[in-house]
């Protein structure tokens, strides 16, 4: 599935209903990342109905412990494209007998992508259709590659507008689990802070509290590359592999379990709710200047 405008060419797969391409028609630049396997093979994968991992790869729901994958298993279903335009496709995932077994909620999960101009607008719809309160978290996690070839992490820097400092919390490895009591502060300079390898030596940053709502990956000389805009996102994630010419920026509905979580779905933090016969809403966007 391919869409066009002016600006971009977005490529789009049925499976995962993920984005698998964006290309800069401007600059001749593939912007998204191409999922060479020898870092990564995923390019901009859809997480529901969990966001990272869930506490020991279980969920409780109604009394009851399912099995989890990382990231849920939407990121490998086969969505049905519903609605195709030249600017325009939406991608529909159905609950069934297998998501049931490891999710028992009845639900559809539809994925709007529209291009405007130089923007790519996602917009994520989960529908309850069964008779009972539905709860999960959901997320993106497009990986921006850099432009040149022998680009590396120190050649680019990140920038949040109107910001002069963040907080995040970093993964307790040991568990597999985020750690929300021990909090690092990522001081900015003029809004920046520069790529390292060693940012990531901890994995994946972590920001919560809604601290995230537009971010910028620029070249070092500040010369924005590709933008992201996320109001209403109380999650973010930052990461990339070691070595890797990519940074994934990750807005999150939700986010994976602290260490020791083990009650509830619905007793969550920032879970989402979706009642029957409901739905729930989210979207962002991805932009080049």
């Amino acid at each position: 599935m391919k869409l066009e405008n002016e600006r971009l060419s977005v490529e789009i797969s049925e499976v995962g209903a993920e984005v698998t391409r964006i290309f800069d028609r401007k600059t001749q630049t593939d912007i998204l990342w191409e999922g060479d396997p020898a870092f990564w093979k995923r390019h901009s994968p859809v997480l529901f109905p969990n966001v990272g991992k869930t506490y020991h790869n279980v969920v409780l729901i109604n009394g009851t412990h399912y099995p989890t994958s990382q990231h849920g298993f939407a990121r490998d279903g086969h969505f049905k494209c519903i609605c195709e335009t030249g600017n325009k496709a939406s991608f529909l995932l159905t609950s069934g007998e297998e998501s049931k077994e490891v999710y028992p909620f009845d639900f559809e999960l539809i994925i709007t992508y529209t291009l405007e101009g130089p923007v790519l607008h996602v917009e994520w719809e989960v529908r309850n259709t069964g008779d009972e309160d539905m709860y999960f978290t959901i997320g993106g996690h497009p990986a921006f590659r850099f432009a040149g070839k022998d680009e590396v992490k120190t050649d680019y820097l990140l920038r949040f507008p109107g910001k002069d400092a963040l907080e995040y919390i970093i993964v307790n490895e040991a568990e597999a689990a985020a750690d929300p009591d021990t909090i690092f502060r990522l001081e900015l300079d003029h809004e920046c802070c520069g790529l390292s390898e060693e940012l990531f030596d901890i994995d994946t940053l972590i920001f919560d509290h809604g601290q995230i709502d537009e971010v910028w990956l620029c070249h070092k000389d500040g010369t924005p590359y590709v933008g992201m805009k996320c109001e209403g996102f109380p999650n973010f994630g930052i990461w990339s592999m070691k070595n890797a010419p990519f940074v994934c920026l990750e807005p999150w509905m939700g986010r994976l379990d602290d260490v020791g979580f083990d009650r509830e779905i619905s007793e969550k933090p920032d879970i989402n709710k979706a009642v029957p016969g409901g739905s729930f809403k989210q979207d962002y966007t991805i932009l080049l200047p």
